[in-house]
């Protein structure tokens, strides 16, 4: 048996949560699940968005599944998300945009894979707010070793990118791209501005490559990357990015396919792997049964895929595939019409994606 923590969330968390839990479940997957808890609501009583416990789980077990956690804009803790990644060192983020027959798109036949960088780039954490003391110092040192002045009000953000860091997550991509029988890899930056952080990325990509001289290996700046996508996806296979073109350029590649409500996600370290959803936890549509549990799904069975349980994975992608595709017992957002009165709930969904893989 398989010792695999459950991260419930907050928001529509703990709802998709349940309903991913018994689909999995159904497949016969020899897993136990041990239950965690992050975000705003467990900060009520914890007095932190993110337990100890939960971090201590997750190290133990090695994989979670994890629900949706909010993230304040602007304000409040910062991301338990990235924390999660820096603090477990899960410095790959694997985001896979599939089409599926009867979710509404204007592309089909989309098969791209999104490997991101985690923990270094502009999410590394290291700001300096205005005004502060230790701002006002760096500032200083700034102009004096600077032809550019950097006004006092100004707030900075430093974006790390290392030959260490940049070599683990390019290798990661190659080595996904031969498992997985994939032709060819492109590394994404802005290299023609950012001589010393995106040049670094884009050196260190060339020479990665070099080992692996069975797949195809190119490179786009980031702006013509996005335009590529839309233009002509078909010419892409995998996509290794930086930490924020990564972000970027999965919801871009997710919109591709219909949505983040079918974007499953995984991040995965040399110690362990956390799997969730790409889309937020949508406070609004709390305990109303309601949202497509689609995408956590889609990150479970990367995780049952993770696992080695293979026949599992494609036990659980074939009863979600058959279950859009016929399009009779799906959530709202997956019709036609937005307000047709036969959608179905969150469990309705999970329920009929079970009595599929019960047919198999």
């Amino acid at each position: 048996m398989t010792n695999v923590t459950l991260i419930t969330g907050d928001g529509i968390g703990p709802e998709i949560a349940e309903a991913t839990r018994r689909c999995i479940d159904a497949t016969g997957a020899d897993i136990k699940w041990e239950i965690a808890e992050a975000g705003v609501d467990i900060m009520e009583t914890k007095g932190t968005p993110l337990p100890q416990e939960t971090i201590d789980s997750v190290r133990k077990n090695g994989v979670a599944l994890k629900a949706p956690i909010t993230t304040p804009v602007g304000t409040g803790f910062r991301s338990i998300n990235v924390h999660l990644r820096q603090e477990l060192d899960l410095f790959a983020c694997l985001r896979p945009c599939k089409s599926y027959k009867g979710v509404r798109s204007k592309y089909s036949d989309i098969d791209l894979v999104i490997v991101r960088e985690n923990t270094e780039d502009l999410y590394a954490g290291i700001e300096y707010e205005k005004g502060k003391d230790d701002t006002i110092e760096l500032i200083n040192w700034i102009n004096k070793h600077s032809k550019r002045p950097v006004s006092n009000t100004t707030g900075i953000s430093i974006k790390p990118i290392s030959v260490e860091g940049t070599e683990k997550i390019v290798r990661f991509a190659f080595d996904y791209a031969q498992k997985m029988n994939r032709r060819k890899v492109t590394s994404v930056h802005k290299a023609n501005i950012m001589k010393f952080s995106d040049g670094l990325w884009l050196e260190v990509s060339r020479k990665v490559a070099t080992d692996y001289p069975d797949i195809e290996f190119e490179d786009r700046i980031v702006d013509n990357m996005c335009m590529q996508l839309i233009q002509k996806p078909e010419l892409y296979d995998v996509i290794v990015l930086p930490n924020l073109y990564g972000d970027i350029l999965s919801d871009l590649c997710a919109g591709l396919v219909g949505g983040l409500g079918v974007a499953p996600g995984a991040n995965i370290g040399e110690k362990g792997a956390i799997f969730e959803a790409t889309h937020g936890s949508a406070p609004k549509y709390a305990g109303q049964n309601k949202v497509n549990p689609t995408a956590l799904i889609l990150s479970g069975v990367l995780m049952l895929a993770h696992l080695d349980m293979q026949s599992e994975a494609r036990m659980l992608e074939k009863a979600v595939a058959a279950v859009i595709s016929e399009g009779k017992d799906v959530t709202y957002d997956m019709k036609a019409n937005r307000n047709d009165p036969t959608a179905v709930g969150t469990q309705e969904m999970a329920d009929a994606i079970i009595a599929k893989i019960k047919s198999f």
